[in-house]
Parts: structure tokens; sequence; C-alpha cells
């Protein structure tokens, strides 16, 4: 068995900038990702703080195009709900200004649209046979997804009418 040895950094500020730099280009970040991988370099704060701000300065690093990014992908790609979306930005320390403005990049229709298709898909696959059990589930499944529940309940009440 092997001893995982800890890795070394001896960067100098000029070296962490540069690689920070294409860090960032190579995809968004938030600026607590940078500070967090800076200091695993074992840079000094202010040096941290130094690198963010020239990060900043030269475009390579936006929170608000992080955002944008970042609920873009978890929206179209995973179909996370705005309540989870919101939750990993807090996570990754981004503004709430930041966060509503790119949540409401999201279109309603288009929201409720994926919203609808996340229930019928798990309701052809959902295999409990007593109906309120069924119900229990796939507004369960539909929470962890990140979706609100007065949605839940509205699309719900809906399908009950078809």
């Amino acid at each position: 068995m092997k001893i995982e040895q800890e890795k070394k950094y001896n960067y100098d500020k000029k070296t962490a900038l540069q690689k920070a730099a294409s860090w960032c280009a190579y995809q968004e970040r938030s600026q607590q990702e940078v500070r967090d991988k800076l200091y695993e370099w074992q840079m000094k704060s202010t040096e941290v703080e130094d690198i963010i701000s020239t990060l900043i300065a030269e475009n390579f690093l936006s929170e608000e195009r992080f955002a944008l990014a970042y609920v873009s992908g978890k929206f179209n790609i995973k179909k996370w709900g705005k309540l989870k979306i919101k939750q990993g930005l807090k996570l990754k320390k981004v503004p709430d200004p930041i966060i509503k403005k790119a949540l409401h990049s999201i279109s309603d229709d288009q929201y409720f649209k994926t919203l609808r298709n996340l229930y019928e898909k798990k309701q052809e696959i959902e295999r409990e046979k007593n109906v309120m059990k069924r119900q229990l589930k796939l507004v369960n499944y539909l929470q962890s997804k990140g979706y609100e529940k007065d949605l839940i309940f509205l699309l719900l009440k809906n399908k009950d009418l078809d």
C-alpha cells in the first residue's frame, strides 16, 4: 500500500498568477475557487488577494460570467431547479445580487417545460402501484432536483385535470 505524499508547491507570485490565469481561461471559476486553489499552492494571503485582483482586472475572472455559466450548465445539462442551483452558487460564495441576476437568465416557460419533462420521465419508470405513495415519490424526486414545491403542486394539479 502506497502512502500518499503531500504535494509541495513553491510558486512565486508571477508563476502562480500565470498558472491561475491559465486555470481560469480553461473554465469559468468563482473567486472562491481561485482563492482556494491559491491557498492550496501555499500562497500568502496578501499575494492571493493581489493575484485575484489582477485576474479580475485582466478579465480572467468574473463572478457574473461564472454564475451565468454555472446556471446554464446545471439547468440545461443536469436539469437542476433554481433552489439547487442557488444553493450551489452560495457554496461557491457568489454574492446574492449576482445569483439573482443569473437565475433570471432561465426563462419561466423553459423552466416549467423542463419540470414537466422530468415529471413525465420519472412517472414512466416509477413502479409504485399505490397512487399516494407514487405521487409522494414523484414530489420528493422533483424537490431533490431543486424545484419549488408550489410549482410541483401546480404541475400535479394540472396533470389531475388532464
